[in-house]
């Protein structure tokens, strides 16, 4: 696979909310899309989404050549991936389903266009399993929702990914401005997936126990830790934590505390009951407000802590 190859021209399967944010990233930044979907509405979706979304990527800056109008949709899948340098597939997380597109894509693509899949729930090495010919140029390209505004992307290959690949996709993801995790093991749900999910247990159990309502741990989250995670990381706030002494002051104090803790943390069964409890709580927690309005609040104060990252990045550069 050749490694210096730029690449320019995306194809997107599957266009739903992962799919149609990846198409808004790519469109921002410069690169030709073709995207694909069956849905009988999936164009008027997708055109709507990127337009709503536009202005978002404008405040985070648009690369040159950046423009709406360089999105082609087509339900004809050999005809959206026919000149791709990469697809970026966002299908049904089922494993089916995925053996039968990822054989036909091995039979249409060259050998050097990478196959990178959304798939938060699959390994690559089970979807892989169906390519005859190059099973080598596929990989797992899990962005965190909404991908236009998030910049992680995890990566993992499967069993028979080649290195070349990892390292190529790396670049393409980073070249876009995306923070890229590279997972050494395949493990479900991957790493961030499997981070919220320690978090929701723990949350569920403390709702399902009495402990606190779904309003006040949700409040505790956002505006506790949460604030601190939009900033650093846990291992890197753990050596904070330590004070002067920094991580290894740290591992001294709060071992055993940290420890006892872990040993009684909860693991809730989603009864019936259990799930109409936080339900009720959530729809408690949010009043009137609609899914859209939720989505543009979390929007808008992403964004403000993007640019504000940015420039203290840049701030940081011109310093060193």
């Amino acid at each position: 696979m050749s490694d210096d190859k730029p690449i320019r021209r995306v194809a997107i399967i599957g266009t739903g909310v992962i799919g149609a944010s990846w198409t808004a990233l790519f469109l921002a930044k410069g690169l030709e899309v073709v995207a694909t979907d069956v849905a009988p509405d999936a164009e008027t979706s997708l055109r709507r989404f990127v337009k709503a979304a536009w202005p978002a990527l404008q405040r985070l800056g648009l690369a040159p050549g950046a423009s709406q109008t360089r999105l082609t949709f087509t339900k004809d899948l050999p005809a959206a991936v026919r000149s791709a340098e990469l697809v970026q597939e966002n299908g049904p997380e089922r494993i089916d389903f995925k053996e039968k597109l990822y054989q036909q894509l091995d039979e249409l693509l060259p050998a050097d266009v990478i196959i990178a899949s959304s798939s938060s729930g699959l390994t690559m090495s089970e979807i892989q399993s169906a390519c005859r010919s190059h099973p080598e140029r596929c990989v797992i390209g899990h962005p965190f929702n909404p991908p236009h505004l998030v910049p992680l992307v995890e990566i993992v290959g499967g069993a028979k990914t080649s290195e070349a690949t990892i390292e190529r996709a790396s670049a393409f993801y980073t070249g876009l401005g995306k923070q890229a995790v590279r997972l050494h093991k395949e493990v479900p749900g991957h790493v961030a997936n499997r981070l919220q999910a320690a978090l929701a247990r723990e949350v569920y159990y403390l709702v399902a126990e009495g402990v606190v309502s779904v309003t006040d741990v949700d409040k505790a989250l956002c505006w506790g830790p949460g604030l601190r995670w939009g900033i650093m990381g846990q291992v890197l706030l753990n050596h904070l934590g330590g004070g002067q002494g920094g991580i290894e002051h740290f591992f001294e104090q709060f071992t055993g505390p940290m420890t006892a803790w872990w040993k009684v943390l909860g693991s809730p069964e989603l009864t019936p009951q259990v799930r109409q409890e936080l339900i009720d709580g959530l729809h408690q927690e949010v009043g009137s407000r609609s899914i859209t309005e939720l989505e543009a609040q979390r929007d808008e104060i992403l964004l403000g802590l993007l640019e504000l990252r940015r420039k203290y990045d840049k701030q940081q550069e011109r310093a060193a």
